[in-house]
């Protein structure tokens, strides 16, 4: 196994210090370390942080290979600063037996560039009548602890307290895509004056806030454990803050995109949640199906609640739900384009647009608490004597502008095109070996 000696990095944000990484640890960290046999990297200017985590990615293998595989995913996501991923399962077939979790595992470690954690589905196909088979999920070799129907609501409250109840036995989590379906039918947008104007059916924030009503109580009830995927409301957010001060066992996220982009751009108005983003950037036009996501893009107002949440720890971390899409299912008709966005090689870009330079901030909310949620006890620990060498190097000062072309990705479905984001990875380190070295993917 190959050593690195990384000279002259701030460790969050810290005086700058020396790290040897050896044998897949963190060997030594101080000023003026040696290590002849070690490999060196400059890293003045940089910050070190635990590699990222993230616990909502779509990688579309099996079944979607035209869009993603776990080999392109992986790479987009240590290009992004990731070292952990946990891969939805809502792929063809379905993630919902031990076989389909366990197939997408091994693709991870063949890959070799990020660990690839498979959530299981909560139902059989995704459908909504039956629990898959849970136990035997947790079981496999994948030993899968998060559930979910992503994409789809677990919308039978008596089926979803069934789920909680199942999980609680080996401290599993159930993880919500809140969306009350009799609410959205037909739904392309966020229901709002820019639905109205442009004639859009419109999916109203009250049908994601009851449902995160109802499995907060149901969680309450069980006593289990519930993560609220995407979340996009301001009225989520007062209701997520009333479960928690209750005690309720409930964890939230959010995504880069709702943490930025608004509905108006839907409509072909430069509007983002941050004017410094904004600057000498405009959408293609009305109507750009890049735009088109589920949960919806939400005003501005529901962006300013979500920040705030962020920072004050109501929304626990920032998932990517990355989301790729085939050229066909994204350059078509509004109406006829699948929901979704990129965001693995962007998220930390946006966090510093939110977070700022807040390092303990951004390594909690992006590596320390979903490590701890997902129960990947590798992930989530700063650079330290000791810790698992799992960590990314970033430069903060850097600016760059948005190319689809150049994403790792096997899709181009960005909504950041030709817009300047702060920040750069310029290093990734998986046990001790990179995976990125100045910029760019070693595998």
């Amino acid at each position: 196994m190959n050593s690195h000696l990384i000279r002259n990095v701030s460790v969050l944000g810290a005086t700058p210090t020396d790290l040897l990484i050896r044998d897949g640890v963190v060997a030594e960290v101080g000023p003026g370390l040696s290590a002849p046999d070690a490999t060196v990297v400059d890293a003045a200017g940089l910050v070190a942080l635990p590699g990222l985590v993230d616990l909502h990615t779509h990688l579309r293998e099996p079944g979607r290979e035209d869009a993603e595989t776990v080999e392109t995913g992986s790479r987009a996501a240590a290009l992004g600063g990731y070292t952990a991923v946990c891969a939805m399962a809502n792929t063809s077939p379905v993630a919902d037996t031990a076989g389909v979790v366990e197939q997408v595992w091994r693709l991870g470690r063949e890959a070799g560039l990020v660990d690839v954690q498979p959530i299981g589905a909560v139902t059989v196909g995704l459908a909504g009548e039956r629990l898959a088979e849970l136990g035997a999920m947790a079981d496999s070799a994948a030993r899968v602890r998060i559930f979910s129907d992503d994409g789809h609501c677990v919308a039978d409250p008596k089926l979803m307290r069934r789920a909680l109840e199942y999980v609680k036995a080996f401290d599993g989590i159930i993880a919500q895509h809140a969306e009350e379906p009799r609410l959205t039918e037909g739904a392309q947008m966020h229901e709002g004056e820019v639905s109205t104007r442009l004639g859009l059916t419109g999916w109203p924030a009250v049908a994601e806030e009851a449902i995160i009503a109802r499995d907060v109580l149901l969680a309450e009830h069980v006593g289990s454990r519930l993560h609220v995927c995407h979340v996009s409301t301001a009225g989520s957010v007062e209701v997520l803050r009333q479960a928690k001060a209750r005690g309720v066992r409930v964890t939230a996220e959010v995504t880069p995109h709702h943490l930025l982009l608004t509905d108006a751009l839907v409509s072909g108005r430069s509007e983002l949640a941050s004017p410094a983003l904004a600057n000498n950037w405009s959408p293609a036009g009305a109507y750009d199906p890049v735009f088109k996501v589920n949960p919806p893009l939400r005003t501005a107002a529901d962006i300013a609640a979500l920040r705030a949440a962020l920072v004050d720890g109501v929304i626990d971390i920032i998932a990517t739900d990355h989301a790729p899409h085939a050229v066909e299912d994204k350059e078509c008709e509004w109406a006829y384009a699948r929901p979704g966005m990129l965001g693995l090689e962007t998220a930390l870009s946006i966090a510093l647009d939110v977070l700022g330079p807040e390092w303990d901030v951004i390594a909690e909310r992006m590596s320390r608490t979903p490590a701890r949620i997902a129960g990947l006890t590798e992930h989530g620990h700063d650079p330290a004597p000791g810790a698992p060498a799992n960590l990314t190097l970033v430069d903060p000062a850097a600016r760059r502008v948005i190319d689809p072309a150049e994403s790792a990705s096997r899709s181009r479905n960005t909504p950041y095109a030709r817009m300047t984001l702060p920040g750069r990875i310029v290093a990734t380190f998986l046990r001790g070996e990179a995976t990125v070295l100045d910029g760019k993917a070693l595998k």
